[in-house]
């Protein structure tokens, strides 16, 4: 007895063990997580990033959100706007996660000059708004080009201001970061041991509730902080900023996808299934095998704790057509089995169903998870685990289409014989007709094909910026746009200069005056970049105290006293956050501005480096670091990323080719369409300009997968004609009559799947749908001309 008739024979035990495995992992669906923060997008044994968070332990800084205020039809220093910006203060100090809140209101407004000399009785509170001038020219006076408030208070132009809110800690979760965190800086000397991979095991365990907590926590306080600034809308602009935004904004968007355009795609499956078979029973069998695959799917990752990034926030609609491919095929199967047989029973076109398509939908679903498993190969994290989730998808869709759509179809009466639409048919006879009676053209048009996307995929560029993720109109877009050209740019680059001799000069000076020297000449050199934003360092510390001490230097020793005579919390905010005595370093802390056109993220480091090496500076001296620097370098993996995944899915699928259909030749026709959809996708993208980002990087070894399995099912099918002894243009035609419709079903049932993503807000999941959809097209066409073009001409005759 065969495996189709087995299934079909013991259908009641494969439907009993399907369905607990199915409620099994249902359960497990509330545990399933999205997680969009930026931080996502890094490799945790990345040596960067490892640097990057000893740097935050020895710099550390509090969470926050900027929310930027800027007065429409007043001043910013006129008494409504103060008022505003007052009450506003207030009402963000009251949030309870809330630990303060920094503004014009209550920060120290010490005037850049000697109106506020140095004295041993210095108060700085003595300058707040409250005690001192603040008429509107003395606050302008005040602020402008400030060497510490200028970019990170108000703006250059004195239009807007921002207001810091920062969170409160949660000491427990400090500890079990900076725990880990020294963990994991061992792997900058080496491999881990066992122990400590468990123990760093255990403090991920620890830690993970509490920042699930956290998250949670993070999205309810700027929904609050959205719906306190409302009221000031009416007359000032509002927006709100900075990581912790774009974290919860990322993660709405997310969310926003996976729902909204998960059940879009299911609604237009419905209306395509419908229009195309015109029978209920292939609309409702079809969807309920998606929605327990995507069901099924979302309880395996909350088991295993696989969360859904901005890479994956599409493997709903993924998988749906993923699921679709499959079923549209055995469907079709089933409806020319009932045509070709009017007598046979149910369960007889049941298992003649499962018998025809049983090897080809597994092997296509292996090559499928072949285009996937070659995004594990990529060091770039979230791509890495992209292509593990999909794998897990792929292996669930798989199961459920061949298992409970079968077991489902037994439960129905016997189908009546219907006829494909005359569309279809035609389409497919004019295509098989160009493909026997034009094979030359053909072959010559694919030649021209593959040259332009060729040339087009050597046009491809990876610059591209978190900004442009985003739709121009969106909320999250404005924000991030305003927030980086007003207020000193988005994306952190910090420097950090390691002092020779590793600390203070001597007895209780705070810093040598060569250090300070040195300082300002490394400033000089960032703030002469042309997208550079705000930089803080000691050196605009130093710039007020010269001011305040009438334009003259301060000696080592004056310094130290300025240092000392400002209260705890200065001292905290504007000097041990750029110095630390314990280790010897000193921190430049920089925002690119994102939105600078024609920025070059490595010709800007390049520059930072040569103007470094000017000053007299090894790389041993300094090191650059922050989200710049590492996403820097995730972009620049891209290019090899693209290349090996690539190399890798050619390789293996000439293999599984070449197994599946016991002929080399065989094999490598097989793959020529593929290489051609592939190609197809890159090369539009270069010849449009469109950059490689992390979704775009997935999108050319997806479509492989997803259109090898036309390829699959159409030279089966031509094999079994030829091995029949059918001469091959027989074979082609009847390859066409049968297999191209069920071609022609999917492709049109994915490609309108994918389009409605067009509609998204996410740029990238616009990027992806749209080329998803073209590139299955292109496997279309491929593979109704192109494929048996070739098999006409060269694949070797069995019976013939």
């Amino acid at each position: 007895m065969s495996v189709a008739e087995q299934l079909v024979h013991r259908r009641g035990w494969v439907v009993g063990a399907f369905a607990v495995l199915a409620a099994v992992l249902l359960v497990f669906v509330p545990r399933f997580e999205i997680n969009a923060s930026a931080d996502t997008l890094l490799s945790e044994g990345n040596r960067d990033y490892l640097q990057a968070r000893l740097v935050q332990q020895r710099f550390p800084s509090e969470a926050f959100v900027l929310v930027a205020y800027a007065p429409r039809d007043h001043g910013l220093f006129d008494a409504r706007s103060i008022r505003d910006i007052r009450s506003l203060t207030d009402e963000l100090a009251e949030l309870p996660s809330v630990a303060s809140v920094r503004s014009l209101v209550n920060v120290p407004l010490i005037p850049a000059d000697a109106s506020a000399r140095l004295r041993d009785d210095f108060d700085p509170d003595a300058w707040l708004l409250d005690r001192r001038d603040s008429s509107p020219a003395a606050l302008r006076q005040t602020l402008d080009h400030h060497p510490i408030y200028e970019g990170l208070l108000v703006n250059q132009e004195l239009t807007a201001t921002a207001l810091q809110v920062l969170f409160r800690s949660d000491p427990r979760l400090d500890r079990l970061q900076a725990e880990q965190v020294r963990i994991e800086a061992k792997r900058l000397d080496g491999e881990l041991s066992p122990d400590q991979e468990q123990a760093l095991a255990r403090l991920r365990a620890q830690a993970r509730p509490l920042e699930q907590a956290q998250r949670r926590q993070r999205v309810a306080d700027i929904a609050q902080m959205r719906k306190l600034a409302d009221p000031y809308r009416d007359h000032a602009d509002v927006y709100l900023g900075g990581a912790e935004v774009l974290g919860v904004d990322l993660i709405r968007m997310v969310r926003s996808d996976l729902q909204v355009f998960g059940l879009a795609v299911l609604g237009m499956i419905s209306l395509v299934l419908l229009l195309v078979f015109r029978r209920l029973r292939w609309v409702v069998l079809p969807l309920l095998c998606c929605a327990v695959s995507v069901g099924m799917t979302m309880g395996l990752f909350g088991l295993l704790g696989l969360k859904a990034t901005v890479i994956s926030a599409n493997f709903i609609a993924l998988q749906l057509v993923l699921t679709l491919a499959v079923v549209v095929h055995l469907v079709v199967q089933y409806r020319e089995e009932a045509q070709a047989d009017a007598q046979a029973d149910q369960a007889a076109l049941v298992a003649r169903t499962l018998r025809a398509k049983l090897a080809p939908c597994l092997y296509a679903g292996l090559t499928t998870s072949v285009g996937f498993a070659s995004l594990t190969l990529t060091d770039i994290e979230p791509v890495r685990a992209f292509g593990w989730m999909m794998m897990l998808a792929m292996g669930i869709s798989i199961l459920t289409s061949l298992v409970l759509f079968p077991a489902v179809l037994l439960m129905m009466r016997r189908g009546s014989a219907q006829a494909d639409p005359r569309w279809v048919r035609g389409l497919v006879e004019r295509l098989g007709s160009l493909a026997t009676r034009g094979g030359g053209w053909v072959l010559l048009a694919a030649v021209l094909v593959m040259t332009v996307v060729v040339v087009g995929t050597l046009r491809l560029d990876v610059e591209n910026s978190f900004i442009d993720y985003f739709a121009d109109d969106t909320r999250i877009h404005q924000e991030l746009r305003f927030i980086d050209r007003q207020f000193g740019g988005s994306t952190p680059l910090d420097v950090v200069y390691r002092i020779p001799g590793g600390g203070p000069a001597s007895g209780n000076r705070v810093i040598r005056a060569e250090t300070v020297q040195q300082l300002q000449r490394m400033q000089a050199v960032m703030e002469d970049q042309p997208a550079m934003g705000t930089v803080l360092s000691l050196v605009n510390f130093t710039e007020l105290a010269r001011a305040l001490n009438s334009h003259r230097p301060l000696t080592e020793t004056e310094l130290t006293a300025v240092y000392w005579l400002l209260d705890e919390s200065m001292r905290k905010n504007l000097v041990r956050s750029y110095f630390s005595e314990s280790a010897g370093e000193l921190r430049l802390s920089a925002r690119i501005i994102d939105t600078t056109a024609d920025l070059d993220r490595g010709d800007l480091l390049a520059r930072l480096h040569a103007g470094f090496a000017d000053q007299g500076l090894t790389r041993d001296d300094y090191l650059l670091t922050g989200l710049f620097v590492l996403y820097q370098d995730l972009l620049e993996q891209l290019f090899t990323s693209q290349a090996l995944t690539l190399a890798v899915v050619f390789v293996v699928l000439g293999l599984a080719f070449a197994v599946i259909f016991r002929s080399l030749r065989i094999a490598l026709i097989a793959l020529v369409p593929n290489l051609l959809c592939a190609f197809s996708v890159l090369g539009v993208m270069g010849w449009l300009g469109i950059s490689l980002d992390f979704m775009t990087i997935t999108i050319a070894s997806v479509a492989m997968g997803i259109a090898v399995d036309d390829t699959i099912h159409y030279v089966h099918r031509f094999r079994e004609q030829d091995q029949s002894g059918a001469a091959v243009d027989q074979a082609i035609a009847h390859s066409h009559r049968t297999v191209g419709a069920a071609l022609v079903y999917t492709t049109l049932i994915i490609v309108c799947g994918f389009s409605l993503l067009a509609f998204s807000d996410f740029v990238p999941s616009v990027l992806f749908g749209l080329l998803s959809a073209l590139a299955m097209l292109v496997a279309l066409i491929t593979d109704l001309t192109l494929l048996p073009a070739m098999l006409r001409r060269w694949a070797p005759a069995s019976n013939r």
